[in-house]
């Protein structure tokens, strides 16, 4: 297949590199874990809707493989994107994270059919970045989702997170508009508002959003229960409430659209709203209806302009534990699969429909690599806002590298593993289920663990152990009586551990024996009615950095602490708003930072529209000690979790798995697992 990349005006299409001059400056690396992340592989593929039923020797992918690529929207052929003028392509705008952020690509695909199978193969591609895509260019470095173009062409609409809003769990998406041949941006939704999921209306004039309005995101991480709002495309301006409580709108004329909600019954269902022609809109003049019934989960819906016949939807049925796409009805009310007749065993996201409506796009896992796809990353770069910084995507969970830098010991739940930092030499140590990993200071081979029960009680079977990754992977228990001990922290000189238990009856910290454990003594640091956990010692040995929740225990929120190691000199470093959450801090090879994962970010999108996530805010972040320079690192729709800083700095560049697989091995999101009364409600 051959490729053609072509650039606006304003836009370059870059390789990434790193410059002289930010090697000059070099100086930290911070590695992190993503849930899921890394088995990810979308690509966006199309079924055709009028050919039923559909096989597996339909489905075509359309993107090319390279990195992942998702939330796909067909264009128009008559746009005003100038192409060649043989016969007319597929042409498509999405997201995709090449280069090591989320971008804008457009991509035109051309097709021809094979003489042997009649099958519709890729061609030739047009591939456009639509935004700037410079690896050195920290300014822009953002969430974009949900792209779509204006019926001119003119316009890209979409969602980034480029701006702080300066409050804390307050989300910074928003809807912008960018001149595609300019490069003019504005920003569409008002300051202190955050916007997720925008739609085009067929006639361009209008956007639907879903959006908190003033109110503010409250911490949901299933139903964000957002409402709809309208505004023009073109300013933002005249912007009102039409839906109370609703998600991912979707137009099929200037006056109605469809939106998903979770319904008072529990299960997930699509809804329609008809904007009246004449007199005031507002929520009490828009006719709401339900769609679909109860019986399955029915979201993420998808339509065409003027198409009043069908809309497609994700789904979850009873029985089943993957995601897939379904035509359904609006005439007879009645549902048409796709995708499980295709691949039943994979998960299909975020269908699309083209404006002829005779295709139906989504994405999915492309599963194993070939020679023209890109590999599975065991470190996979990030891009940085922080000049000097690198960022990288780990494979597996807790990461934390060897104080040499040239080891990296991690979990896999089960199992504790330890790797060279460039991939090879792969040893699993423990097939104990064990959380949380840490290298003695000083003696190289050393690591110490947690092994039991993750997110238990206070009186749960956890015990701290040492391994020996270098004499034969020898383990020694360091606590004895079992009560949820975790988080160990060796402190610089390797004598002492810092780690939180629940002996008490309440999560505090305690310091014991880094060799022999609390055999030879024990000591309470913090105590109190509270959680202390995720505790890390600091390189200079003066600061012990932990979360809690002491300042409103029980409530579920944590925020930064520090404590020295005699126990006095406790302070509050950092705290994620009123009911936030702010959790592994973790010290800067200077002591001077801490690296953490928290909610400050507010959510970025609707987490029905990716695979499972615990908790879908989490972002990495960066303080200084005394909680100033606060620090956004990341940008996406992820939970990212566990950071730790490297003692070398590492090179911007993917390293690829020395050992691939298991492929598209991530989780729909658990609370679809939930089918409340489905035996009452037959299909």
């Amino acid at each position: 297949m051959k490729t053609l990349q072509l650039t606006f005006p304003f836009l370059v299409l870059l390789q990434l590199t790193v410059t002289s001059a930010a090697e000059e400056e070099a100086s930290a690396t911070i590695i992190f874990t993503t849930l899921g992340r890394a088995f990810y592989a979308f690509d966006i593929y199309y079924l055709p809707i009028h050919q039923q039923p559909v096989n597996p020797d339909q489905e075509l992918q359309l993107t090319d493989g390279h990195s992942v690529n998702f939330n796909g929207h067909f264009i128009s052929n008559a746009s005003a994107i100038q192409l060649p003028t043989h016969s007319p392509p597929l042409q498509l705008v999405y997201v995709t994270e090449r280069n090591g952020s989320p971008t804008i690509y457009y991509d035109a695909v051309y097709t021809s059919t094979t003489r042997s199978t009649k099958e519709s193969v890729t061609a030739e591609r047009i591939q456009i970045p639509l935004l700037p895509n410079k690896p050195t260019d920290t300014s822009q470095l953002s969430i974009k989702d949900k792209p779509s173009v204006t019926p001119d062409g003119e316009f890209l609409i979409y969602v980034s997170t480029h701006e702080d809003p300066g409050v804390p769990r307050a989300s910074w998406a928003a809807v912008y508009s960018t001149h595609l041949q300019s490069g003019l941006t504005q920003r569409l939704t008002p300051y202190a508002v955050a916007d997720f999921s925008p739609a085009l209306s067929p006639s361009g004039i209008w956007t639907a959003v879903a959006s908190y309005g003033s109110a503010g995101w409250a911490g949901e991480v299933e139903d964000l229960t957002t409402d709809i709002y309208v505004f023009l495309t073109r300013d933002g301006t005249h912007r009102v409430k039409i839906v109370n409580h609703g998600g991912w709108p979707s137009w099929v004329d200037d006056r109605t659209l469809y939106f998903h909600r979770r319904g008072d019954d529990q299960w997930w269902s699509i809804y329609k709203a008809v904007i009246p022609s004449n007199g005031p809109v507002s929520i009490d003049t828009v006719t709401i209806e339900r769609v679909t019934s109860p019986g399955l989960h029915a979201f993420t819906p998808a339509t065409s302009p003027y198409n009043n016949d069908f809309i497609a939807v994700a789904t979850r049925r009873p029985g089943s534990s993957f995601r897939h796409i379904e035509l359904f009805n609006l005439v007879n009310n009645e549902f048409t699969e796709l995708t499980r007749l295709v691949s039943p065993s994979s998960h299909h996201l975020n269908p699309f429909i083209s404006p002829d409506s005779s295709r139906v796009g989504y994405h999915k896992c492309r599963g194993e690599p070939n020679a023209d796809s890109s590999p599975q990353f065991f470190l996979e770069n990030v891009r940085s806002p922080v000049p000097g910084l690198s960022l990288f995507r780990f494979v597996g969970s807790f990461p934390v590298f060897s104080p040499s830098g040239d080891r990296i010991a991690y979990v896999d739940l089960p199992g504790v593993y330890v790797v060279n930092r460039d991939g090879s030499n792969l040893r699993k140590v423990s097939n104990a289920m064990a959380f949380s990993t840490a290298w003695d200071r000083v003696r190289p081979g050393v690591i110490y663990t947690a092994i039991g029960e993750t997110f238990a009680p206070e009186s749960s079977q956890v015990d701290i152990v040492s391994i020996d990754v270098d004499n034969k992977d020898s383990v020694k228990r360091l606590t004895l009586d079992g009560k949820n001990n975790a988080f160990p922290s060796p402190s610089p000189d390797g004598k002492w551990i810092v780690f939180r238990s629940g002996r008490s009856g309440h999560k505090n910290l305690y310091i014991m024996d880094a060799v022999d454990g609390e055999r030879k003594g024990l000591r309470r640091l913090t105590e109190g009615p509270w959680t202390d956990t995720m505790c890390n010692w600091s390189p200079d040995g003066k600061w012990i950095a932990f979360a809690s929740d002491r300042h409103a225990p029980g409530s579920g929120s944590f925020a930064l602490y520090l404590i020295e190691a005699d126990g006095s000199g406790l302070r509050k470093v950092f705290e994620s708003g009123s009911g936030g959450r702010t959790n592994h801090p973790y010290f800067s090879p200077d002591g001077k930072s801490l690296t953490f994962t928290s909610d400050y970010a507010g959510i970025s999108a609707e987490p029905i529209s990716n695979p499972h996530h615990y908790q879908p805010y989490g972002e990495i972040f960066s303080v200084r000690l005394d909680g100033s320079g606060i620090q956004r690192l990341t940008h996406n729709s992820y939970e990212d979790g566990t950071p730790a800083w490297s003692p070398k700095y590492i090179r911007p560049h993917n390293v690829q798995s020395p050992k691939a697989g298991p492929y598209c091995s991530f989780e729909d999101c658990h609370w679809l697992n939930i089918m409340p009364n489905s035996s009452a409600f037959p299909l």
